[in-house]
């Protein structure tokens, strides 16, 4: 298996690759490395055939989140991205035939956009009464290196790979600070392969568990779907739920997770009693109850407050902080980023919140580009003219068009 990392599979892996993103620890971006791209490759091709190759060091960077906390990311070389990407391929094809119909995350053919019109729909017909909304606490940084590589050699013999594999969950941490340290466990979030071992660790230590021994005990339904590492449980009875809710805190401690309390929890959820029904939130949507124009008990889904929050801020801090762009270079770099808000949250039921977070672009535009001068330079009438003009899109929802799986 190993020999397969050859020169072809490494440019197909190379052509995946973002290469808008950032440098690792050795400074190289790609357009260097590009230039002498037949060169490189072949050299990096060679390295591994002769087992030279030994993984660099991990450079961590930190992005803000919504909830004022640091999110770590790593930043691996772009070689080691490249034969990242190469064996993660490979670990995909292998355990793809493997993995359950409920797990969404990073895997061909599926999508978050899948998973939450899969829980909509069946949570709307198949009479689940409650919810277990559960969140795994620092997945990524507690995924247990012996666990994982016990998972591993389920389906692959070739010590050369798993010693591959070993090498970048052991390789060394960069901080911003110039420190460096050595992890006693996860894999670093941004890393290629980071993805697919993460869908390895939790079919065995979540899906493969609830599929084959949780379900066949139960009297009634029960699905989990599941995108990475969040994920959302439902059932029909309550004391099924809360003996699920009691085992899962063990089966994960088994595999060295934890539940973060704060985020995991019981919730009554049913069209037939609405007087007790609370809202719930999955992959940045809120799914809860109303009633449609015949009287019957909807599902709906909208942004949830927290992302709706947070793009009302993030979409007006940057039009405050690239007002003094030109026009011409100003509006589609917004537009870009109101085409991608609206790729994910523009789903059919959702059109007042991203109505909403249109609005408040318009009037951010208003008020700085007006700020711009000493005189007012636009009218309400001039800004609609002059975003036709660019061509900024608006914010429409759209019908799903995904296939429903149902439990």
């Amino acid at each position: 298996m190993f020999g397969t990392l050859k020169p072809d599979v490494l440019y197909r892996a190379w052509a995946t690759l973002n290469k808008q993103s950032a440098a690792g620890i050795d400074g190289v971006t790609a357009p260097q490395y590009e230039a002498a791209l037949s060169n490189n490759i072949h050299a990096l091709a060679d390295k591994l055939k002769t087992n030279r190759y030994r993984a660099n060091a991990v450079k961590r960077v930190y992005i803000p989140k919504s909830n004022g906390k640091q999110r770590p990311l790593g930043l691996p070389t772009l070689e080691d991205k490249i034969v990242q990407q190469s064996v993660a391929d490979i670990l995909q094809s292998i355990w793809e035939q493997d993995f359950l119909c409920s797990s969404y995350g990073y895997r061909p053919h599926k999508s978050a956009h899948q998973a939450v019109h899969s829980l909509q729909v069946n949570l709307q017909f198949k009479g689940y009464g409650y919810i277990v909304e559960a969140d795994i606490k620092g997945f990524f940084d507690n995924m247990d290196h012996a666990w994982l590589m016990r998972m591993l050699r389920q389906r692959i013999d070739d010590e050369r790979l798993l010693t591959l594999i070993n090498q970048w969950l052991k390789a060394r941490i960069k901080e911003p600070d110039g420190t460096y340290h050595k992890p006693l466990s996860g894999t670093p979030q941004g890393g290629v392969i980071s993805p697919v071992l993460a869908n390895i660790y939790l079919h065995y230590a979540l899906d493969i568990w609830f599929e084959h021994r949780v379900k066949p005990q139960l009297q009634g339904r029960a699905m989990l779907i599941r995108y990475a590492d969040d994920f959302v449980v439902a059932f029909q009875y309550r004391n099924e739920a809360e003996h699920f809710y009691a085992k899962l805190r063990s089966r994960l401690k088994k595999f060295k997770l934890d539940v973060a309390e704060d985020k995991t929890s019981i919730k009554r959820f049913s069209r037939f009693h609405p007087s007790q029904v609370r809202h719930f939130e999955f992959l940045g949507f809120q799914f809860y109850w109303d009633i449609d124009f015949k009287g019957e008990p909807r599902l709906r889904r909208k942004t949830a407050p927290k992302k709706h929050r947070a793009a009302l801020k993030d979409f007006a801090d940057w039009i405050k902080a690239n007002r003094h762009r030109r026009l011409e270079r100003l509006i589609p770099m917004l537009n870009r980023k109101v085409v991608g808000f609206c790729n994910y949250f523009g789903l059919s039921g959702n059109s007042l919140s991203v109505g909403r977070i249109f609005d408040r672009i318009l009037d951010s535009l208003y008020k700085w580009l007006n700020r711009r001068s000493q005189r007012r330079s636009f009218t309400w009438a001039g800004i609609k003219a002059m975003l036709k003009h660019f061509g900024l899109r608006s914010m429409r929802v759209r019908k799903p068009s995904v296939i429903v799986d149902w439990y």
